[in-house]
């Protein structure tokens, strides 16, 4: 295991592990114990009492933050020449579709979002082995399989973000930067809760929500009480 820096170890010391933070507190404390020369994410992990390898119980979606992610997201549109205008009056940062795919092929992925039509959804099926892993594969899911365009570029870029549970039953998702105001990553947080909430798969047995917990880059991960939430 990495030996602690000085830095990491008066972090942890803040942090009281037999404790149960509120929300509020919580992102308080995010703030107070991020110490890098950089606007760090902060990030919230969800532990959810769900069995993802059963589709009646995978818990998968899309969420507005209130106060967006603080992030500037590079977003690439592939689509025909006559949706290009369109993308780009939205604020697409790459727009196109063959010398993009040709790209894509090649290796490139510096882009946060892809946003696509569905009639294009045949060209990228044989790259999903690039954009598979890496979490940029469209999906008429989370929005961003569609012919309009324009709303979903501007809800991306507005803090659209999409989610899903892993193999270990936990949803990560970033929800700001350190530099946001605590009531900002208080508010944000609290939307993915609520919309995890609404998303309670039937199926779903004895406790939903196990364990939350918020955490910058490089900080220690803060315990949220869930019961108070």
């Amino acid at each position: 295991m990495a030996k602690l820096t000085k830095k990491q170890k008066i972090a942890r010391a803040k942090v009281d592990q037999d404790k149960l933070y509120s929300l509020r507190d919580a992102a308080a404390l995010v703030k107070e114990i991020t110490n890098v020369n950089f606007d760090a994410s902060v990030d919230i992990a969800v532990r959810l009492g769900v069995d993802p390898r059963k589709a009646n119980q995978m818990v998968r979606g899309v969420v507005t933050l209130p106060h967006g992610t603080g992030k500037d997201v590079r977003v690439l549109a592939l689509v025909t020449p006559d949706k290009e205008e369109e993308a780009k009056s939205a604020g697409a940062d790459y727009i196109g579709l063959d010398e993009y795919l040709d790209k894509i092929k090649a290796g490139w992925t510096d882009v946060d979002v892809i946003i696509t039509m569905p009639s294009v959804m045949g060209k990228l099926g044989p790259l999903g082995r690039v954009l598979g892993p890496r979490g940029l594969m469209p999906n008429p899911k989370t929005g961003t399989v569609t012919m309009d365009i324009a709303k979903a570029v501007s809800e991306v870029k507005a803090g659209k973000i999409d989610f899903k549970v892993d193999k270990a039953g936990i949803v990560h998702a970033a929800i700001g930067k350190v530099s946001f105001d605590a009531e900002k990553i208080e508010g944000n947080a609290k939307e993915i809760i609520d919309t995890l909430n609404r998303m309670k798969p039937a199926a779903s047995k004895g406790v939903y929500m196990k364990s939350i917990y918020l955490s910058s880059t490089m900080s220690p991960s803060v315990p949220l009480d869930v019961k108070a939430l």
